[in-house]
């Protein structure tokens, strides 16, 4: 089995690459900067279709699977109408450019997953949301379903394509987690604004295990929710965390501030994100980490 990764340097690529390789599989990673061996191979993501290169379609041919991970990082940087753009491009672009290629192939991948994220749905309400809830109107719902069409290709040409609808990953030093924690950590942050919106984790080997399970699964296609079966409010969140730390969160950090420190992306963290893992369920896939309680000590369990 070869797996062909994109966004391998990123949060999940790199979990999902490590574990991969652990268990014994070909991984190839495809990189911007020059490649370091015959497990990488350079590529240009930002040429959309143009980037279909020989080079991409060779790394492509034959190759059992495909997960496209690339994109920038939402909560990398404040957002201002460059960043959004940048967000949007850099999925859109790679999405096109693997797709293309994907699909120029003769023996094609038996599987393209490529990423996609909770955000699609917008502002959910207090429901937990399944897969055929429709598309929202936030900016973050708009780069997502732009970058599951640009998949296309890749399904015109007959190749099973599956999206995990990525959720909140606990990751203590990355994501909105990266942001949030070292507040909590000094004693001086709570909940975000009104703490009473909903958020819906994962667990980043949850997410890894999830993405290797629609690799692995070929019965499963579509849009998936890679979220945890319990959901909880952010204020919740946040007393659980600092439970887990032992440090106060009777601060709140409001809404006004945000916008301040994080632009936009203020209004992704502010608004309901209720997932029902509904389709993972069923496809027969087990969760290590169920639970608020479960995800938040796995975040924060030592490593090393």
């Amino acid at each position: 089995m070869t797996i062909v990764v994109s966004g391998a340097s990123g949060l999940i690529g790199t979990a999902l690459l490590d574990a991969l390789r652990a268990d014994g599989q070909e991984v190839v990673a495809l990189v911007r900067r020059e490649a370091r061996g015959p497990h990488e191979v350079t590529w240009s993501p930002h040429l959309g279709a143009r980037g279909a290169t020989p080079e991409l379609r060779a790394a492509l041919e034959g190759a059992t699977a495909v997960v496209n991970l690339s994109g920038a990082g939402v909560a990398d940087k404040r957002w201002n109408d460059a960043y959004r753009r940048e967000i949007l491009d850099s999925r859109v672009a790679a999405t096109t450019c693997l797709a293309t290629a994907i699909a120029e192939t003769t023996v094609r991948p038996r599987v393209f997953v490529s990423g996609s994220a909770s955000g699609i749905y917008g502002d959910t309400g207090p429901v937990a949301v399944q897969e055929d809830a429709p598309v929202g109107s936030t900016v973050l719902a708009r780069v997502a379903n732009a970058w599951e069409q640009a998949a296309e290709p890749a399904r015109e040409a007959g190749v099973r394509v599956a999206h995990p609808r990525t959720s909140v990953v606990a990751h203590a030093e990355a994501g909105a987690f990266g942001r949030w924690l070292p507040f909590i950590r000094a004693g001086v942050g709570g909940r975000l604004g009104s703490g009473r919106q909903w958020w819906s984790l994962i667990s980043i080997r949850d997410e890894v295990a999830g993405i290797r399970h629609l690799v692995d699964d070929e019965s499963l296609e579509g849009p998936y929710n890679v979220a945890a079966p319990e959901q909880v409010t952010n204020g919740d969140l946040a007393d659980a965390l600092g439970r887990a730390l032992h440090r106060p969160t009777l601060v709140p950090v409001p809404g006004f501030g945000l916008r301040i420190a994080l632009g936009d992306f203020a209004e992704e963290l502010l608004i309901d994100q209720r997932l029902s893992p509904a389709r993972l369920l069923a496809s027969g896939f087990e969760f290590r980490d169920p639970t608020v309680d479960d995800i938040v000590r796995g975040m924060l369990a030592p490593t090393g």
